[in-house]
């Protein structure tokens, strides 16, 4: 037998995979993530290593391959443990084992440690005085001043001493030799979390809340680690749970992880973990700097802090004793990963959390399908949180249909109703925010009209309006012509939407001169602290009105919020992907959710076109069994998730004819290996078809059975492997896709 070892992946040269013989006496001994000492290099020094795979064949002369010398029986366990997560992702998700340990392995390069340096006194006073007498009789007045100082702190920071001081390293230097001073240093580490705040008393909570602690404080402490759904309304304080849960289980001495789905949560989340835990709390992110990152890395592996905070990524926190996850507002689709391995951060931490012996807690008010439908099965345990934290009730929801306001003469992109509220809004002094459903705005069309929207005939999603003037479905690549007139009531009012964030700041500021606005959006944002100045803003009422896409709706608490307009509801609801529905529900509960936080009651307006949508009632309502209900059986009827697994099958090359007869011969095998359990639908072309030269093609594989997925994408990898015509392709696979491409 032989292993396949990685050595090194920080290193350029070393970052492959090694194949070793296995001895005699580690047959069957060893494991993936299993930390190995094996012969490395010319000299075949000493060098650790860990098992990504076994083979009972030999992928080089015998004479080359070398033994594995034995175990590490100091290993590290945290990233051994990482290493057969990577395992599992690259087994589950499909690519290389190298890019799943890049994506689990958190330092991917040594980064320069910070040192601080400072001046120790080694004398005592007595010896310390006669030392600067004989400084000042020599007229050596830097070592005299620098003598003083000793005697005065008997311990001084070192660039203090050169800066104010005025002390150069020689003089330092003469003074160590002398055995006056000593120079210490210590490791100081780069902390992105600036916090001034004092920690907050004790909270006061609800009986729901009581009973989502208590359950869960009574199952960890029998270690029956499981995974809970934390379904509570917005407002309903779920963030207090989530912390009273860490706070149970690093009173044990282990660890937990908190994920986000947005960078712009990072700071109202830390604020408020901070004044629970104080500095033991750290956050994880992509706009930090490298040295930033690998600092906080370390201090988790040295169990220097209880709870690292941040997206996706964190989710890879290099914990000794790793005891909690908790993934908030879980049903986002920026958990899932978009680079191989395409990964959904719920699925894996609930593998980590396995291997770990710890506990999943996922938190939202709107559940995905995929977690709600879990715990109907017994799968996970639902925890519900029906009412809010403050007693306050949910705000006043509104449905603006915006066919009979375009029959009554108004043709602005406001409401009647969501213009005089606005207007009301700044007669009180009181915030309002203006949400702007951008997601899936390219491509579908719709009539103004009426409503009306262009769907595909076999697969119930909308058609996508291509620059060709064809109307394709990204699922099955039916095309028909675009059209002009509405084929429901003729009217020419039919087309996609045009207006983003921008149009619309102008278009308050031209009705509301004397408003102060604040727009966030990608724009906006661009900066390292960009997110953390416009909430900050806005959060001090140093504006009277938010506008912005969906990084305005997620989890932010802004007590002074008494409006919040919904502008192109169905924006969402019309877009290329079974999900619409799901996701349009998701974002209208969210963003009214923002309304009504604090002591003044609430009012959303929803502008819509479709007003009789199942998707805007329940929102409407703030009725996630209903919408669940509906949509279910709408999932069940098609094949869709969670009823059913989708594999989609992402292919791309530089030569059009190629990549057709290519993914005409992989879907032939994939046919014939998978039989009938598994429906097959495409090639077909993505919404872009080409990117820079490079077409695509999309082939959709659905079964109820997961593991059958997996077991077809093995067989389509090998397929792959052996056939050297696939070599100019690039091909990915992707679970139950979040986005259809």
């Amino acid at each position: 037998m032989y292993a396949d070892i990685i050595i090194d992946i920080t290193h350029e040269k070393l970052d492959k995979i090694f194949q070793y013989r296995i001895p005699e006496f580690l047959e069957g001994e060893l494991e993936i993530g299993m930390e190995v000492i094996v012969p490395f290099g010319r000299g075949s020094r000493e060098t650790r290593g860990y098992v990504v795979g076994f083979s009972k064949q030999a992928d080089y002369a015998e004479d080359k391959i070398k033994e594995i010398f034995r175990r590490a029986e100091d290993g590290m366990a945290i990233e051994a443990k990482l290493v057969k997560l990577a395992a599992w992702m690259r087994e589950s998700y499909g690519g290389t084992m190298i890019q799943a340990l890049k994506t689990v392995l958190p330092i991917k390069r040594r980064e320069r440690e910070q040192q601080k340096r400072k001046l120790v006194c080694l004398l005592e006073e007595t010896k310390g005085r006669e030392r600067l007498e004989f400084y000042l009789s020599k007229n050596q007045k830097a070592r005299a001043r620098l003598m003083a100082a000793l005697l005065d702190e008997r311990e001084l920071d070192y660039g203090l001493v050169t800066k104010k001081l005025h002390i150069t390293a020689d003089v330092v230097r003469a003074l160590q030799e002398q055995g006056v001073l000593a120079v210490e240093s210590e490791r100081v580490y780069r902390n992105p979390v600036i916090v001034q705040e004092e920690r907050s008393g004790e909270i006061s909570y609800t009986p729901q809340q009581q009973e989502a602690i208590r359950i869960f404080a009574e199952d960890y402490g029998q270690e029956q680690y499981q995974t809970y759904l934390i379904h509570g309304i917005t407002g309903s304080g779920k963030t207090e749970v989530y912390m009273e849960m860490i706070r149970n289980v690093a009173a044990k001495g282990r660890q937990a992880i908190v994920l986000i789905p947005e960078i712009a949560l990072t700071y109202q989340t830390v604020m408020r973990f901070y004044r629970k835990f104080g500095d033991r709390v750290s956050i994880m992110n992509s706009r930090m700097s490298a040295g930033e990152r690998y600092d906080q890395m370390q201090r988790a592996a040295g169990g220097e802090i209880d709870v690292m905070i941040g997206p996706r990524s964190a989710l890879f926190t290099p914990f000794p004793n790793l005891g909690l996850i908790v993934i908030d507002e879980e049903h986002e689709n920026s958990y899932k990963s978009e680079q191989v391995p395409r990964y959904h951060a719920r699925e894996t931490a609930a593998v980590r959390a396995e291997l770990e012996h710890a506990s999943l807690v996922l938190g939202s008010a709107t559940p995905s399908l995929e977690s709600y439908y879990r715990c109907q099965t017994g799968e996970y345990r639902l925890l519900e949180l029906t009412r809010r934290a403050g007693r306050q009730p949910l705000p006043a929801v509104y449905t603006a249909d915006m066919r009979q306001e375009l029959a009554g003469g108004n043709r602005s992109i406001f409401s009647d109703i969501l213009h005089d509220k606005l207007k009301e809004r700044l007669e009180r002094k009181e915030q309002s925010m203006l949400f702007l459903n951008r997601r899936g705005y390219a491509g579908f069309i719709s009539c103004r009209s009426c409503g009306y929207v262009v769907r595909c005939p076999h697969c119930d999603v909308s058609l996508s309006a291509h620059n060709n003037g064809k109307l394709i479905c990204h699922y099955c690549g039916h095309e028909e012509r675009n059209v002009q007139v509405c084929p429901s009531c003729g009217s020419k009012h039919i087309g996609g939407f045009k207006a983003g964030t921008q149009q619309i700041e102008e278009l308050v500021k031209r009705e509301f001169p004397s408003a102060a606005v604040l727009r966030m959006d990608l724009d906006t944002t661009r900066k390292k602290d960009g997110y953390e100045k416009i909430l900050s803003a806005f959060a001090h009422e140093e504006a009277d009105i938010l506008i912005g896409t969906q990084m305005i709706v997620k989890g932010h608490d802004f007590p002074g919020v008494t409006l919040v307009g919904i502008l192109a509801a169905d924006m969402s609801l019309y877009s290329s992907d079974y999900r619409a529905g799901e996701r349009t529900f998701q974002l209208l509960v969210q963003a009214a959710g923002r309304a009504g936080r604090g002591r003044k009651g609430g009012e959303v307006v929803i502008q819509t076109y479709s007003p009789e949508h199942y998707s805007i009632q329940t929102a409407a309502r703030q009725d996630y069994t209903a919408f669940y209900n509906e949509e279910i059986a709408f999932r069940k009827l098609m094949g869709y998730p969670p009823a059913e697994n989708l594999l989609a099958v992402l292919m791309t090359g530089k030569e059009e004819e190629y990549l057709e007869m290519a993914a005409g011969y992989l879907k032939a095998y994939a046919v014939r290996m998978a039989g009938e359990t598994v429906g097959i639908i495409g090639p077909a072309s993505p919404y872009v078809g080409k990117v820079s030269d490079v077409y695509r093609k999309i082939l959709y594989l659905k079964c109820p059975k997961y593991g059958m997925l997996i077991k077809v994408k093995n067989y389509l990898e090998q397929y792959i492997q052996i056939n050297p015509g696939f070599q100019t392709l690039k091909i990915q696979f992707d679970f139950n896709p979040m986005n259809i491409f």
